[in-house]
């Protein structure tokens, strides 16, 4: 409920600032230890800061170009596309200067000037505007810009699930946060993941499979997973990362009341009781919750109260299926608006390619 959301934005600090930035890059960068290996690793990142304007509020980097993946080498990761996220507090401001640096970024859309790109950035698809098969600091990049606030509401929200959903897996910040409501956010977003997983998990369960509950809440309902997805994407992504999914919700499941995590046979159990359920119902995202209650009433004439019919739920036998569906329908309305919008910002050649090496690994996945 957006009230939650607000009292919990307000306990943050500036000590809970590092913990979100320890949570994130220092728990998930690979502990970015003093070799060669990472130092090499982290000029890299930085050349290819140091080609874009300033303004960003923060950078992080995720995907296959960054976290090894189930039957990846070191090689193919270094070799593999690096998608980057960049976060700035006026979209507009932003495009104007990387249109000036960057021109050869951007597909025919920037002939319409920087602020029709910052509109159609906000207006459609995931708020996201992507340019990708970049070339930059010997690295090909993809790389999305989405100003502060929308992705905030994201986050608390899940109106999309589009970057909230990457960011309930490993990324590597670039550049920390200083926005006490973005790192509380960012936190907000791992205790959801929580509540939404437990929700869909049996009585018992290991700890690779909550990870991949995790990892599949923002891939249920994506059109592309039938169809230019590996097929085993979310086992390769945990797989390999266990420990780094680790780092992100450790802390959260220690202080969750209703499971017990048994670190030494890497077991979790739960109780799903109405009141768990109620419990974790209670704290699911707006969007989530509003989605339950179109489920729930289909019956023409005045909603019952959002509160009655969590009541409802938690004693429903079915609660995890219609939990499913809620997110579901925001992953299915995310993906398909947010691709569309990928035919104006990359242009249909660039289109073409990224799709055709999907489809590629989609093949590969099934041999």
């Amino acid at each position: 409920m957006i009230w939650f959301a607000l009292s919990r934005i307000s306990v943050c600090s500036s000590k809970f600032r590092t913990l979100c930035f320890r949570l994130y890059a220092t728990g998930n960068n690979h502990q970015l230890n003093a070799t060669n290996h990472h130092i090499t690793h982290l000029d890299q990142y930085g050349a290819i800061l140091e080609q874009f304007p300033e303004g960003i509020q923060m950078a992080f980097a995720y995907g296959s170009g960054v976290f090894k993946q189930e039957g990846q080498s070191d090689a193919q990761v270094n070799k593999n596309m690096i998608d980057l996220i960049f976060v700035v507090d006026d979209s507009y401001r932003w495009h104007q200067k990387n249109i000036r640096q960057n021109r050869s970024h951007y597909s025919f859309l920037k002939y319409f000037g920087a602020k029709q790109i910052a509109n159609f950035q906000e207006k459609y698809g995931a708020a996201v505007y992507f340019n990708t098969k970049v070339q930059c600091a010997g690295r090909e990049i993809k790389y999305g810009v989405i100003s502060t606030k929308q992705l905030i509401t994201d986050l608390l929200d899940w109106n999309t699930l589009y970057l909230s959903g990457r960011m309930h897996k490993p990324i590597r910040i670039l550049i920390e946060p200083t926005k006490t409501e973005l790192c509380s956010a960012m936190q907000i977003n791992l205790e959801n993941a929580i509540h939404a997983a437990l929700l869909l998990l049996p009585e018992t369960f290991s700890e690779e499979e909550l990870y991949q509950q995790i990892a599949a809440l923002s891939y249920d309902g994506d059109f592309r997973m039938k169809f230019g997805e590996d097929k085993n994407k979310i086992t390769n992504i945990v797989k390999p990362n266990i420990t780094y999914f680790r780092k992100l919700y450790e802390n959260i499941l220690l202080k969750e009341e209703h499971v017990k995590w048994s670190k030494s046979q890497g077991v979790l159990e739960q109780y799903p009781n109405h009141v768990s359920q109620f419990h974790h119902l209670n704290l699911l995202p707006k969007t989530v919750q509003s989605n339950l209650l179109s489920c729930m009433h289909r019956r023409p004439g005045k909603y019952p109260d959002l509160e009655e019919i969590i009541r409802q739920l938690a004693f429903d036998s079915n609660c995890a299926d219609y939990v499913r569906q809620s997110i579901s329908e925001i992953v299915k309305g995310s993906s398909v608006s947010q691709s569309l919008k990928g035919l104006f910002t990359a242009g249909i050649v660039k289109t073409v390619l990224y799709s055709s090496r999907k489809v590629q690994k989609m093949m590969n996945s099934k041999k």
